[in-house]
Parts: C-alpha cells; sequence; structure tokens
C-alpha cells in the first residue's frame, strides 16, 4: 500500500516545487540582458521625457553592459508608444517612458484606449517628479501675489482666463484643480502647444497658467523677468524658486501637483528583472551628474521600489479621473 506524506513532507514539497519553480526566474535575471534593451519614448525626439530617457539609457547602458537604444514613437498624447511597450515580449529588452498622461489620464480623457495601463504595464520606478508653478506676465498683469490674483478673478466671476498647452493636459488638469480647490470659475483658453500658450500669457492675452518649472524658470530670471510665479504646487519649496510660496503656505490644499516620469516593462516581464532594472535606475539616479541635471531645473528625483511606483500611479489615476469625470473634461 503506499503511504501518504504526513503534514511536514508535504510543507518540504510545497518548499521544493517552490524554489524549482522559482529557478527558471532567477536564471533568467541573471542571464539578463542578452542582447541590446530598446527604451522606447511615446514623445518626439528633442523634448524633456527624450532628453532624460537618453540620459537614463546611457548610465543603464554602463550598469548592464549592453547598449540601450532610445526609439522615439510619437503621437496621441502617448498612446501610440505607450501601447507599443505593451504589446512589447515581456523578457525585458523592450522597456519605455511612462508618464502622467499615458498612464493616468488618457484613458479617463480616450474611452476607447488601446491598452490599460493597469493590466498591460509593470511599473518599474519613478524617474522624476516635475512640480508645476503659477505664472502671470510680469509686464502684463497687475497681479503681485495669488492672493491678488484670486481676489480679481472672485470680483469678475467667469472674466479671468487661463492657458494651456491643450485640453486634457497636465496644465490645463492642473487649472481645474486650482478651480475646484479655490471655487474660481476662470475660462480656459487651449492652444496648440506650450509655445503659443507662453506667447499669449506674455502678451497679456490670458490672465496666468500653470506650467512647468523647467519652462518657466527661464522667464521667471531673466532680467528684467518675463513671468511672475506666484505659487508653486509642490510639498515644499524648491531650491531653483526659493522666494515661491507653495499652495499649502498659502493654504490652499490638495494642488501638490508634477507632470511626473517613469520606466514601465511590459506585463508579464519577470519580477526578477524588473528588480534587476529597478536597482540599476535606482543607481543611475544617484549619479551626481544625473541628479544634478533633474534638481537644477526645479525637478524633484524620484527612485524607490516597483510597488511604490504602481501606488503612486493608482493613486493618480484615480485622482485625476475623478476630476475629469466631475468636470467633464474631454481629450483632444
Amino acid at each position: 500500500m503506499k503511504t501518504l506524506p504526513n503534514q511536514a513532507s508535504r510543507r518540504a514539497l510545497l518548499v521544493a516545487a517552490g524554489i524549482a519553480a522559482l529557478a527558471p526566474l532567477a536564471a533568467a535575471a541573471q542571464d539578463y540582458p542578452s542582447k541590446p534593451i530598446t527604451l522606447v519614448v511615446p514623445y518626439a525626439p528633442g523634448g524633456s521625457s527624450d532628453t532624460r530617457a537618453r540620459q537614463i539609457a546611457e548610465k543603464l547602458a554602463n550598469f548592464l553592459g549592453k547598449p540601450v537604444v532610445v526609439e522615439n514613437k510619437a503621437g496621441g498624447n502617448g498612446n501610440i508608444g505607450t501601447d507599443f511597450i505593451a504589446r512589447a515580449t515581456p523578457d525585458g529588452h523592450t522597456i519605455g517612458i511612462g508618464n502622467f498622461a499615458p498612464l493616468a489620464v488618457n484613458k479617463a480623457l480616450y474611452p476607447k484606449l488601446s491598452y490599460d495601463a493597469k493590466t498591460d504595464l509593470a511599473p518599474i520606478v519613478l524617474i522624476e517628479k516635475g512640480p508645476v508653478v503659477l505664472v502671470v506676465s510680469s509686464d502684463k498683469s497687475p497681479h503681485k501675489s495669488l492672493n491678488e490674483l484670486m481676489a480679481a478673478a472672485k470680483a469678475t466671476p467667469g472674466k479671468m482666463s487661463y492657458a494651456s498647452a491643450g485640453s486634457g493636459g497636465a496644465y490645463h488638469l492642473a487649472s481645474e484643480m486650482f478651480n475646484v480647490a479655490t471655487g474660481l470659475s476662470s475660462v480656459h483658453i487651449p492652444y496648440k502647444g506650450g509655445g503659443p500658450a507662453t506667447n499669449d500669457l506674455l502678451a497679456g492675452t490670458v490672465d496666468y497658467m500653470f506650467d512647468m518649472v523647467p519652462a518657466t524658470l527661464g522667464y521667471i530670471k531673466a532680467t528684467p523677468p518675463k513671468m511672475r510665479a506666484l505659487a508653486l504646487a509642490n510639498d515644499k519649496r524648491l531650491p531653483a524658486l526659493p522666494d515661491v510660496p507653495t499652495f499649502a503656505e498659502l493654504g490652499i490644499k490638495n494642488m501638490e501637483i508634477s507632470n511626473w516620469l517613469g520606466i514601465v516593462a511590459p506585463k508579464g516581464t519577470p519580477p526578477a528583472i524588473v528588480n534587476k532594472l529597478n536597482q540599476a535606475i535606482n543607481k543611475a539616479l544617484q549619479e551626481p551628474d544625473l541628479a544634478q541635471r533633474i534638481t537644477s531645473m526645479g525637478n524633484v528625483i524620484g527612485g524607490g521600489s516597483p510597488q511604490d511606483f504602481a501606488n503612486f500611479i493608482a493613486a493618480e489615476s484615480s485622482r485625476w479621473t475623478k476630476l475629469i469625470k466631475e468636470r467633464g473634461i474631454l481629450g483632444e
């Protein structure tokens, strides 16, 4: 008669089975990468995402011992390139830039999106946060503080206007969050990109706008200044703008807003490979030259575990989806 294993024996068998199952994953990580890595950027060459991707690629190539090739797949507010990443072979040899729009916002703006960031992508690490700042024209705007701007907006409901680089973008959403947080009713004037929006702000055609700190820093620090920064949407002041108060300092809550950037892989990429990439990118972010490039322009260095990034994306998605639905915001 065949003897059934006792409880201790069954536990030993389960442990052995678990070790056996993990062995291929460990081997995959040890052998990885076995060929050049493609880092997909879902935006055109020359932009901030592309620039940071190329800096990360250089560091990764040094740490992992294989070339890392940046490939741009622009279009659809980041959707085309992100869909390409999601559909790639999940072996760690195709990874990509994932940021605010395609990971946290676009699902709410585009109901027929071809990918689902939550189920089709594996977060690797947050690279940086780019806090946004509310700015006015130094020459054309009479408002020297956020309180002055808000007082004027409340005195003439529906008359004050704000610019954005396009409907559904980070700066449009930041402005709508500002309206919600303050009870204002400023009017949205969307533009086809940040350049035209900035030009009309400087000319006084619109009253204010939200933008990333790196995009406004040159105007704010010009001699004479061309922009005046009234409030920073961050949890603390930035070394790049030490005299600009945060919204929280001015008594306005829920206004920590950034146009952030991270690295993702196709869902199904072995956890051991995800962790190896995570460790390499965390190491890259601590390199003095890369850290200086990130912080000198007013951005905040990311880092952390894959789970940290997954939790961050989930919180951002929930927050912005709620705003988009409540305000009836549509993508372009």
